[in-house]
């Protein structure tokens, strides 16, 4: 039987104050913060959380106080009990004298758990464990969603958690996991298929003009649009000089995906430079040249720009980039942390734009729907426009507003929330909200918060490990849960190493050095016998 905690005194449209029985709290051991108690309307039963607990003063005696949270209504019928299923909103507000009680377990699994196939488990939401939490698959994947949490609130175990349980119920899924730091393989196990400089192949001629640009001209505004000029004819040249040798179906551009040899772009760049005509000194082309040259002859980008022969190798890179098949491992891990600096920007924004532009131009028959999930996300989408890659800020911005037309998810992850773009975050429909202790990012956070969660909010800097806000789309109602604890070979690796326990020994010896300098010089890192064959050979 539900306990009476007291009875309603003042309704302000969404925010209720009660007046509490002393007597009935110190009997009550679960009326706290956050909550969910139930006012017995005369038209329907009202839920609300307690947003805060106090006592008025003004009088002898203490009247201790609570402010609620209006969530949502389960209607009565003509008997004046329940007749329907909760709802969120409300349409019969409380009345001053209505009872206020405590929720019961009915209660909590009827706002919380809703009913339904597309469910995602990903914790629990009471502190005994006993209350599941779940997640509406369809609504967090149409809507995008963002993980935002400080270091070391259990963010990486809360993207392992709600994927393994995505993946779990959809086991055909598609899911593209962008990686920067190598700690996500343990979590996935034989389900994922990992990426990395040593397994991959993203040959040059998949990029567009934009990023092309990005790799192979100066950095310097004035010279970068004297040699993005030559490099755009370039680059014409010799895709016309190879499909020559096989007609095309269809007109080319510039950024059109098509095999081009570098030989013969460099054999254009030297011909255009001895002109007579040209329109500049031969300064821009040799820049060019140099710098083209320099890339193809650097081992750490021969993921890149390796190989003799140039074949049409594209389609098979798709089928193993989006797990096409699935073939029993619906998720890649796309391992950027060996990805030389240099080009690190221009493979996010290629392999970011490959997703999107492979949705548009699948028919409705052949989509293939895609989550994109980007750790780290502040480095592509920073909040300021005039910082970070344009291309990739330009790619995710397009994913972001238009990817759910084409079947495309997003999934952002930051622990710094006030560094990612405001715009971008705010197309995400589900927002998981980990401990935060910055005073930026929790106003950053709550900026994005609709008003009748924005108490939750109020927990931020307490929360505990794995214990998130979870508000939106993807959400019943605002909730406070706790995630999954993975077993220990689940977890992502960890990011923080542990200098009191390797402090206590002297080891590693000397032996290890001849083995990291022979590493370092190859630019390679240690391969394992379970890595994947390279992605696709060109």
């Amino acid at each position: 039987m539900a306990q009476v905690l007291g009875s309603v005194t003042s309704v302000a449209g969404a925010r209720v104050t009660a007046k509490l029985d002393s007597e009935a709290m110190r009997a009550v051991e679960g009326a706290q913060v956050h909550t969910l108690v139930r006012i017995n309307g005369r038209q329907a039963d009202v839920f609300a959380t307690i947003r805060e607990l106090h006592v008025a003063g003004g009088s002898d005696i203490e009247q201790q106080v609570a402010e609620l949270e209006l969530m949502g209504e389960r209607p009565h019928g003509k008997d004046g009990g329940p007749s329907g299923a909760f709802q969120r909103g409300v349409s019969h507000f409380p009345r001053l004298g209505d009872k206020v009680y405590l929720a019961v377990a009915d209660d909590l699994r009827e706002v919380y758990v809703p009913d339904g196939d597309k469910l995602v488990p990903v914790g629990t939401i009471d502190s005994d464990g006993l209350l599941p939490a779940a997640v509406l698959s369809d609504d967090l994947l149409g809507k995008h969603f963002a993980i935002l949490g400080t270091t070391g609130s259990g963010k990486s175990c809360a993207v392992a958690v709600l994927l393994r349980g995505l993946l779990e119920g959809h086991p055909n899924g598609h899911v593209i996991l962008l990686d920067p730091h190598n700690e996500y393989k343990a979590a996935f196990g034989d389900q994922a298929v990992l990426v990395s400089p040593e397994t991959m192949s993203l040959p040059y001629w998949l990029l567009n003009f934009e990023e092309m640009v990005s790799l192979f001209c100066s950095p310097e505004p004035a010279s970068r649009e004297l040699e993005a000029d030559i490099l755009k004819r370039a680059v014409m040249a010799a895709k016309d000089a190879y499909l020559g040798e096989q007609p095309s179906q269809y007109p080319i551009t510039v950024d059109t995906p098509v095999p081009f040899r570098l030989s013969t772009m460099l054999q254009y760049i030297d011909r255009a430079m001895g002109q007579i005509n040209k329109p500049s000194d031969t300064l821009p082309y040799m820049r060019l040249k140099s710098r083209i040259e320099t890339l193809r002859a650097d081992r750490r980008f021969e993921f890149m720009f390796g190989g003799v022969a140039v074949q049409d190798t594209m389609a098979n890179i798709l089928s193993q980039l989006l797990r096409i098949p699935v073939a029993g491992q619906p998720i890649t891990i796309v391992d950027l942390s060996a990805v030389p600096v240099e080009v690190v920007d221009s493979v996010v924004s290629l392999l970011c734009r490959l997703v999107f532009d492979f949705s548009i131009w699948t028919t409705e028959e052949q989509q293939c729907p895609v989550l994109l999930v980007c750790e780290e996300a502040h480095r592509y989408i920073p909040s300021d426009d005039a910082e970070g890659f344009g291309p990739t800020r330009k790619a995710l911005s397009r994913i972001a507003k238009e990817g759910r037309k084409y079947g495309v998810a997003l999934g952002l992850v930051t622990q710094r929330p006030s560094e990612l773009s405001e715009t971008i975050l705010s197309q995400c429909g589900t927002l998981f909200a980990l401990r935060m202790s910055n005073d930026r990012d929790q106003e950053f956070v709550r900026r994005s918060l609709p008003d009748g969660a924005r108490a939750l909010f109020n927990a931020l800097p307490a929360l505990g490990t794995r214990e998130a806000i979870v508000v939106g789309e993807g959400a019943a109602v605002p909730m406070r849960i706790r995630f999954a604890r993975l077993p220990y070979g689940q977890q992502p690796r960890a990011g923080t190493t542990s200098f009191a326990a390797a402090w206590q020994r002297d080891d590693p010896g000397p032996e290890i050095l001849t083995d990291v300098i022979d590493r370092w010089r190859r630019q390679l890192r240690e391969k394992h016998d379970d890595e994947p064959p390279r992605l696709a050979a060109r």
